[in-house]
């Protein structure tokens, strides 16, 4: 088998986002750079657009319109006035529609004349993209109205105020509402409403803000998914996805900045604990059914620092795409409009990071110091760090997860309630997870997971009733290393020991429903193959499930489990002391030994009850 010869990074999880400055200064040279490189591209016609933008366009000349109208206010620059006016005139002329795009699937009524933006130019070429287009072009021409006080003259303002209403008439009366199952959309579309009724008449105002809120609660709200115990803005047909859900959370928090309602607060503050809780300490993350991998950069940046205040947590060790560390941009590097509604409000907002963990414990999570356990709904690690090693459930005969296997069972589903108990004591964190499972015997077994961590080990001890046959613990698969500024792929297992009875093994059978981490190919690239539509529209979540068998760590049951019971140890992490811990079974319940603490494990009927002790 060939093995890479270069590190393989992750292209989209880089540096952390709170390290970006976002000072005042900072942002006035972000601005002074859109200005220069602005100024040296506008057209004759006046556009703005990249020279080799294709899709996403019919917003983008207008979004870079609108950094320079924010330039401009906090500036005075007398470059700027003329730019506007000729940027603004060339999207007026140019890039609004009223004639149908032919083959749009999604409207309700024909030849509406109303507004919209494509998302290419060229009639019927792909107007599936039509409806976030025009989200995004309402939401450039509101920003450009928020800040051309003085700038723009009163006919083109009237007819960008004209035009910004026919943009919210034809998402919400001309087609159907959110067409793309797409929860950052959808919630754009209301935001776009709630600023432009500032723009409006009283009554039309009114009117306006009132079918936004109203939206927001009966097609929104009303439709969200539970994961992880947290109700969530469906993304893409899934619950969450890790690089739109923090764009969701910016489009929340700029719906309560501009409309202070209480439950884009309530619903951002839920979001923000759902992704604090799945977010390992260094900041990676995995898995959503649109990316698995790709993660989003400035645009996420205003949610992620408007509710970490809120919420109390360092909801900015979340890893972006330093390539869009402050707009989005085109494969030379070059400024590109697409979303730049989101840099305008990043700067117009005065939040600041909060920069420490949560100190309550969290349900779906184990955090302290360097280690990080992220939990699934099933209370199975879906994400484990330790040392700057990331390890994701490994797969057994198409089962996937942490936990004992016998005979190529994995049991980890639980087939009842799942208990958890939280502990602190003496600089060590714990977590005790009881759940009953059967296999396919169908006899009834209680699988008791204890986590244990001083900040820079992890200790995981796993026992069960006794199972017959070949019987190992699956405890994941080395996936990714923290390099500091990037993610990189790695191809043994990982910068971290792993101690204990531990084998690192590799499938058998080669194909694509198997994956070998000592091959090249992303987890992402992975699960596209498999999903069942083309890249950008399947579901990789729904794909990577069809993965048979990857690369695991396998680990023996212990010696000296006591009788009745297989127990199965290992530790993560650094460190040269010796690794044997020791068991004992009495009537109290089961005691674990290790060389850094002394742990007692209650029976698993009942609430599970745990007791410890640091050596």
């Amino acid at each position: 088998m060939d093995l890479p010869h270069q590190p393989v990074h992750l292209l989209h999880q880089r540096g952390p986002l709170h390290d970006l400055p976002d000072t005042p200064e900072a942002y006035d040279a972000v601005l002074a750079d859109v200005v220069e490189q602005a100024l040296r591209r506008i057209t004759p016609e006046g556009s703005l657009e990249h020279p080799d933008c294709a899709d996403d366009i019919g917003d983008t000349s207008l979004g870079i319109t609108s950094l320079l109208a924010l330039a401009w206010q906090r500036t005075k620059d007398p470059r700027l006035p003329e730019a506007v006016h000729r940027s603004l005139a060339f999207h007026l002329r140019e890039r609004v529609y009223v004639e149908d795009n032919p083959g749009y699937p999604n409207l309700k009524a024909r030849n509406s004349r109303l507004p919209y933006a494509r998302y290419v130019l060229e009639a019927g070429a792909h107007p599936i993209g039509d409806w976030p287009s025009t989200v995004w072009a309402l939401l450039q021409t509101v920003n450009v109205l928020d800040t051309a006080d003085g700038l723009v003259d009163d006919g083109q303002r009237a007819e960008l105020v004209e035009v910004a209403h026919g943009y919210w008439r034809w998402l919400t009366e001309t087609t159907f509402f959110n067409p793309q199952e797409a929860g950052n959309q959808a919630i754009g579309c209301i935001v776009g409403g709630l600023m432009l009724a500032r723009h409006l008449p009283p009554e039309r105002g009114g009117s306006v803000r009132s079918r936004a809120i109203s939206l927001y609660a009966d097609e929104i709200r009303a439709r969200r998914v539970r994961d992880r115990g947290a109700l969530l803005p469906p993304e893409h047909g899934g619950a969450y996805d890790n690089n739109y859900g923090p764009i969701s959370l910016s489009f929340l928090a700029q719906a309560h900045r501009v409309s202070g309602e209480a439950v884009f607060a309530e619903d951002g503050d839920a979001l923000a604990r759902y992704i604090d809780a799945r977010l390992t300490g260094g900041g990676f993350d995995n898995g959503g059914p649109r990316y698995s991998e790709q993660h989003s950069a400035f645009e996420a940046v205003l949610g992620l620092r408007y509710f970490s205040g809120r919420i109390g947590s360092d909801l900015g060790r979340y890893r972006g795409d330093s390539r869009w560390a402050r707009h989005a941009a085109g494969a030379d590097g070059g400024l590109d409009g697409h979303f730049a509604f989101m840099l305008v409000w990043q700067i117009q907002d005065d939040s600041r990071w909060h920069r420490t963990p949560r100190r309550e414990p969290v349900r779906h999570q184990l955090r302290a110091g360097t280690v990080s356990v992220a939990f699934d709904s099933r209370m199975t690690p879906s994400l484990l760090e330790a040392d700057g090693t990331y390890y994701l459930p490994a797969a057994v005969n198409r089962q996937h997860g942490f936990g004992p296997v016998r005979d190529g069972f994995l049991y980890c589903r639980p087939m009842g309630e799942v208990r958890v108990r939280d502990v602190r004591s003496g600089g060590l964190t714990a977590k005790l997870v009881t759940k009953p499972v059967v296999g396919r015997d169908h006899v009834l077994r209680h699988v008791r997971s204890l986590y244990v961590t001083d900040g820079t080990r992890l200790w995981t001890t796993v026992a069960v009733e006794r199972l017959a046959g070949e019987r190992y613990l699956l405890a994941g698969m080395p996936y990714a290393a923290d390099d500091g500024d990037r993610v990189r792929r790695i191809t043994d297992g990982g910068r971290g020991t792993v101690e204990g009875t531990v084998n690192l093994t590799h499938p058998h059978l080669t194909g694509p429903d198997r994956f070998d981490t000592r091959e090249e190919i992303t987890q992402e690239q992975a699960a596209f193959a498999l999903a069942a539509d083309p890249r950008g529209y399947g579901d990789p979540d729904e794909g990577w499930r069809h993965i048979v068998a990857t690369s695991a760590l396998e680990v023996a049951p212990a010696v000296d489990s006591p009788a009745g019971l297989d127990v199965f140890a290992v530790r993560y992490g650094p460190g040269d002391s010796p690794f044997s811990p020791a068991f004992e079974q009495d009537p109290a319940g089961l005691t674990v030994r290790t060389e850094a603490f002394t742990a007692v494990i209650g029976n698993p009927e009942g609430d599970p009850e745990l007791t410890l002790t640091p050596s």
